[in-house]
């Protein structure tokens, strides 16, 4: 599924409660043929409270070509792939994140839309992914297996974390974007 024309979105989600535990705001835009994520994130892991911003660069196929992540705290993380699964981690490369497409965000639910569109599953198909996974607030990647099925394409996806059996079913817009994370994110708006 390639990227429209023109993607301006802005998006927000919160926390699934409600409470101060998370909020995210998103700007989408078409850039250099692809798209530009900037986001910020405003939430807490465990008893650890922490801020983020970050940005991603996307090419046409929406392969994750770029990702720089900072926190409020001073950390940054910068991330560089040659979209065919070769990546660098602050300069280094990063053999073990070899094969990985896509970058899922722990606290994000915008990071799921990347593999939906990406992958342009139609219905009752599924597909196996390997990604970069990256921890908050540490900013910690290794390197992830996911699936994700259609279950009815263009409306709803089932992500399941295979390293540790998580399950969720998500629903999307008409522009594939995630809706809700079901007990975690819900769309603002």
């Amino acid at each position: 599924m390639s990227i429209p024309t023109l993607i301006f979105r802005t998006i927000r989600w919160s926390a699934w409660d409600g409470c101060e535990a998370g909020l995210e705001h998103v700007d989408i835009r078409p850039a250099d043929g692809g798209l530009d994520i900037s986001g910020v994130v405003i939430a807490r892991e465990s008893e650890a409270q922490f801020g983020l911003s970050y940005r991603l660069r996307l090419d046409a196929l929406w392969r994750t070509r770029e990702a720089v992540l900072r926190t409020t705290a001073g950390h940054v993380l910068h991330l560089a792939s040659d979209s065919q699964g070769h990546w660098q981690e602050n300069g280094k490369v990063r053999p073990d994140l070899q094969g990985c497409i896509d970058v899922d965000i722990q606290a994000s639910p915008i990071t799921n839309t990347l593999p939906i569109r990406r992958l342009d599953l139609e219905s009752g198909e599924s597909t196996e992914i390997r990604l970069c996974y990256i921890t908050l607030p540490d900013l910690t990647v290794f390197p992830s297996n996911q699936r994700y099925t259609a279950l009815d394409a263009g409306s709803l996806y089932r992500f399941e974390n295979l390293e540790d059996g998580f399950t969720a079913d998500l629903p999307v817009d008409q522009d594939g974007f995630v809706l809700d994370y079901p007990g975690l994110f819900r769309r603002l708006g």
